[in-house]
């Protein structure tokens, strides 16, 4: 099983300016989201591994943000890490400044550990956290909470009754 108690070498990216970005009160976002989408995405915490059921998923497509829509990671970036949450190696562009990715790193000192937290850059959603010990060419293991993504599958095929958004 693979580690999850160190920072990666990714820097916090929380104060960059980003364009389009999205700001709901905590009531408007209780009412838009599932208990679990607003506790694992709004309150930081994190579904239990194994459960999510995108996990197993291997349609081509895209995963967006549960809770803005926004394009996060493409399902080629996808591999099996063996930690019972959906691993990503790399992390789609920001839609509207292509210099920036389409999430956001965050120092995370919580649980006694030292992590770096992945957020929407959008949103701020809570996702999860990056590693060093991903695949090539990146190093990098996005492991990401299911109940933070939806997929959508290519529109040439994909399984439309279990991804739609």
């Amino acid at each position: 099983m693979a580690s999850c108690s160190t920072k990666s070498r990714l820097s916090d990216t929380t104060g960059t300016a980003r364009p389009g970005k999205i700001q709901l009160s905590d009531e408007e976002w209780q009412a838009k989201l599932t208990r679990q989408e607003y506790i694992v995405c709004r309150k930081h915490g994190t579904e239990t591994a194994w459960s999510g059921e995108l996990l197993e998923n291997k349609a081509k497509g895209i995963y967006s943000c549960t809770c803005c829509g926004t394009a996060l990671f493409n399902s080629s970036f996808k591999f099996d890490s063996g930690s019972g949450w959906p691993s990503f190696f790399d992390v789609l562009k920001d839609k509207d400044v292509s210099e920036l990715p389409a999430v956001d790193f965050k120092t995370d000192t919580s649980h006694g550990m030292v992590r770096t937290e992945v957020l929407c850059g959008k949103c701020d959603a809570h996702l999860g956290h990056v590693f060093d010990d991903g695949p090539q060419p990146t190093g990098l293991r996005y492991c990401i909470n299911g109940v933070c993504l939806k997929f959508k599958p290519d529109a040439k095929g994909g399984d439309k009754k279990k991804t739609d958004l």
